[in-house]
């Protein structure tokens, strides 16, 4: 069996909405695979690196093959990255490449990881644009969210990265008003999206404490090492952080750090190849992994699985859902009932589309090596 045709495209969802980066890997025996990069930017790099450098090795090789071809493309172009839209298009590939794989041999992805330790998986209410809110609005969002039956809730800032420390006081009471709405024993996490100096981070991280909160993510600049370290030492709460690392080295930086949990994310860091050596790396160092996905299709989908084979998880997954207007180009979207998520033992992804609704949305890849 060898790879024949491989499309990037669009999926451009409607006005005012991003449009998701996503491939497609047909085989010479009509098996397709779905795969999907970081929407950075509506992943327009990441389009571009698949169709002029990643495509012509593509064509011919053997598709169940996934890590050697990984690393193949790795290094043939690695000088265009490790990291960002290089990592994002190596993403969306690895995807594809396990849901041919899945398809091919009538198995889901999640048994061809190694086994699922639950097909039933609870999810975190992950809640962005808490920044321009009010104390009010924000209540008022999480008790939306929380009639989905959510296992923890995420509020995060979506910050202006920058600026920093612009309102501590009134992150802090939005963050005391959530506490005192879900009572004592809800889980709760918070997310400043690099918002904070060290100093802000510290002071924030210790109200996060004394209100029982899980964990503290990217509560300092990402690319500010350092910086984590400082927080990481000065604080009780848990410091996550990782949904801005690419490679399996930056993981590692960041546990040596003294980061607690590492969030690297399944489209931007390589697919299952990758978030599985990561994932590897955090459990030799005793770390918690606890992907981050906010992609509501094939991204989620594929972090699904990867969570459900995830050696000893406890944590719930994340979901920045429901957006149904994504459904609609499926015939068997993913949706949480009673607060969680069932993986069924449809094969690769499990995720059939209706190629009606998709062409309808479809804006093929002009890359400027095929038009030349």
């Amino acid at each position: 069996m060898k790879i024949t045709r491989v499309e990037a495209f669009h999926v451009n969802w409607g006005a005012g909405r991003s449009r998701s980066a996503w491939v497609r890997i047909w085989t010479d025996a009509g098996v397709y695979g779905l795969g999907e990069a970081s929407p950075m930017v509506h992943g327009n790099a990441s389009l571009e690196i698949i169709a002029s450098a990643f495509t012509p090795d593509l064509l011919g090789a053997d598709p169940l093959e996934a890590r050697v071809i990984q690393d193949r493309l790795f290094h043939q172009h690695i000088k265009v990255g490790p990291e960002g839209a290089y990592a994002g298009a190596l993403a969306a590939v690895d995807i594809a490449l396990w849901d041919l794989k899945g398809k091919v041999l009538g198995q889901p992805v999640w048994k061809l990881l190694g086994g699922a330790w639950r097909r039933e998986l609870p999810f975190y209410a992950s809640i962005g644009g808490n920044g321009q809110r009010s104390v009010d609005e924000v209540c008022r969002v999480v008790e939306k969210w929380l009639e989905l039956g959510p296992a923890q809730v995420k509020i995060r800032f979506d910050a202006d990265k920058t600026t920093r420390d612009v309102d501590l006081a009134g992150d802090i009471a939005k963050a005391r008003a959530v506490r005192t709405l879900v009572g004592d024993g809800f889980p709760l996490a918070f997310d400043s999206n690099n918002g904070y100096s060290v100093p802000g981070a510290i002071r924030v991280g210790r109200a996060l404490e004394e209100l029982g909160y899980v964990w503290f993510e990217e509560p300092v600049q990402h690319y500010h090492v350092e910086s984590f370290a400082k927080v990481a030492a000065a604080l009780d709460i848990a410091v996550s952080a990782g949904e801005q690392e690419y490679t399996l080295q930056g993981i590692t930086r960041l546990i040596e750090a003294g980061v607690d949990i590492v969030q690297p994310d399944i489209v931007k860091t390589g697919g299952f190849t990758g978030l599985g050596d990561m994932a590897a790396l955090a459990r030799a160092y005793g770390v918690d992994l606890v992907p981050h996905q906010t992609q509501p299709s094939i991204g989620h989908t594929a972090n699904l699985h990867f969570v459900a084979s995830l050696t000893h998880s406890h944590h719930p997954a994340e979901y920045n859902g429901p957006y149904e207007v994504q459904d609609v180009v499926f015939k068997t979207p993913v949706r949480p009932k009673h607060g969680r998520f069932t993986l069924s033992d449809a094969p690769g992804l499990g995720l059939e589309l209706d190629e009606g609704e998709l062409q309808k949305r479809v804006i093929p890849w002009r890359s400027s090596a095929a038009s030349a």
